[in-house]
């Protein structure tokens, strides 16, 4: 090899190092300016991950009861709450304002969010389901005579119905088709519910006139639940003369008036008084083993008092005041041969002498239908 040759791959060597080095500074330069957009693009991905999670419909429901107690809220807030981008919380504002939530924005050094209190916010946005829900727990109150609300079924149903699109209404029609719910229907109107909850919620003293076997008589009571249970409204209330919990029948009651007069009790120290007079009073306990395939009868109609048990026998345990013989006699009468055993023996005998005496009125109206029959 001559020395020019020599000397010409020295050069070319150093040429091709130079221009490594150079590349390697360039892609290094490179890497550094794209970092941050980089890193700025994982954010983005990221967050349109978590955005695609929660559907934007469930997202602004959500933010609507998020908001409904704000006064001022910023961008950062909804996208830390809810883990989305600065546009696409900007976006959700927008869609805020249009559903009519009263939010202006606040320019300065430190803009904000304002929500308007003088005016109601939106309405909160329901799934399709939850409509259908709400519309079918709505037609149970058409089994009530009487309600403690001012309303009418008909015409809280076309309101419904009028916020609802032609097929979505076509959709509930076909489904009440296939749909229904066992409910007792109440046939006696309770005309004074709204006055005894609103007595209650005043936690204040009555005054009734209470109707029971074709007699009126006048109490002073003071009311603290309201429950239905199998077609009949009934009232819990400490009575004034004896200071002892009583329920009364709510349509027996005839009039009602609240009394001007301090109470000495709050509704939580009512309902507290009332368990611990239960508590105190002596109950009588029994316990009737039925068969199993009877247990639908207990499901379908029962009371707190009463406690289902299953195991190797199925049995129903429980307790009732003195006095509440024949009522409890009446209830496991419905079972019919479905009993296997009755404790204690006062209530067996009871059951007995009511079994005995339906016998004998069956035997006696068939003696006069035997008479008719050889008549005509």
């Amino acid at each position: 090899m001559d020395k020019k040759t020599a000397t010409s791959r020295v050069v070319l060597m150093v040429l091709i190092s130079f221009s490594i080095i150079v590349l390697g500074q360039y892609l290094m330069d490179l890497i550094c300016s794209l970092k941050p957009i980089i890193l700025d693009k994982g954010f983005k991905i990221r967050h349109l991950y978590q955005e695609m999670n929660m559907k934007k419909s469930e997202r602004l429901n959500d933010m609507i009861r998020y908001l409904n107690n704000r006064e001022f809220f910023n961008l950062k807030d909804l996208m830390e709450q809810y883990h989305i981008s600065k546009s696409t919380a900007l976006r959700d504002i927008g869609s805020l304002e249009e559903l009519g939530m009263p939010i202006y924005a606040e320019h300065g050094r430190h803009g904000r969010y304002r929500i308007l209190k003088n005016r109601l916010l939106s309405p909160i946005v329901f799934t399709m389901d939850e409509v259908y829900a709400l519309y079918f727990a709505m037609l149970t109150l058409e089994a009530y005579q009487s309600t403690p609300f001012h309303l009418s079924g008909n015409q809280l149903n076309e309101k419904f119905e009028h916020c609802l699109s032609k097929m979505q209404i076509e959709q509930i029609h076909k489904m009440k088709k296939v749909l229904q719910f066992e409910v007792y229907p109440h046939r006696n109107a309770s005309l004074f519910l709204d006055k005894i909850l609103k007595s209650i919620l005043h936690e204040s003293l009555c005054k009734i006139q209470y109707a029971k076997n074709h007699r009126t008589k006048s109490y002073q009571v003071q009311f603290y639940k309201i429950s239905a249970k199998f077609g009949q409204w009934y009232a819990a209330g400490i009575e004034g003369s004896t200071n002892k919990p009583r329920v009364f029948r709510c349509d027996r009651i005839t009039s009602i008036e609240e009394m001007e007069v301090d109470t000495r009790f709050s509704i939580d120290e009512l309902l507290s008084r009332s368990l611990d007079a239960s508590q105190a009073e002596k109950r009588i306990e029994f316990e009737v083993e039925i068969e199993e395939r009877a247990k639908d009868l207990y499901y379908k109609e029962n009371y707190p008092s009463m406690e289902l048990v299953e195991g190797s026998r199925t049995v129903i345990r429980g307790d009732y005041h003195p006095g509440e013989e024949e009522f409890i006699a009446s209830y496991f009468m419905r079972y019919g041969h479905s009993v296997i055993a009755v404790k204690p023996l006062a209530l067996r005998q009871l059951i007995l002498d009511r079994v005995g005496s339906l016998l004998k009125h069956y035997h006696t109206m068939n003696k006069k239908s035997g008479r008719i029959a050889r008549f005509t």
